[in-house]
């Protein structure tokens, strides 16, 4: 398997694209194990890869909330900057 190269626009202003793509790619890989779950009949596997699932999920929510974080940040910021636009006025 090769590995996609990775490259950051910079360009981010409310929310991370890098961040964002890693989201998606972690909710694949839960689709996965699920469908992996659903079709394996041997418990001991079963539990290892439902325990896969339940960690990755964990970490989607860790990264949802730091995009909700980054979005949050970015609004603050531009009520400041709002507030010393002098054409406002």
């Amino acid at each position: 398997m090769q590995q996609e190269e990775i490259r950051c626009a910079h360009t981010c202003r409310n929310a991370c694209e890098l961040l964002s793509d890693a989201l998606r790619k972690e909710k694949d890989q839960v689709m996965f194990y699920e469908a992996v779950m659903k079709e394996c009949d041997y418990p001991d596997v079963k539990a290892f890869v439902r325990q896969l699932a339940e960690e990755r999920s964990a970490s989607i929510l860790r990264m949802v909330q730091k995009l909700n974080e980054l979005q949050a940040r970015s609004k603050v910021l531009d009520g400041v900057m709002s507030s010393f636009d002098p054409s406002g006025i």
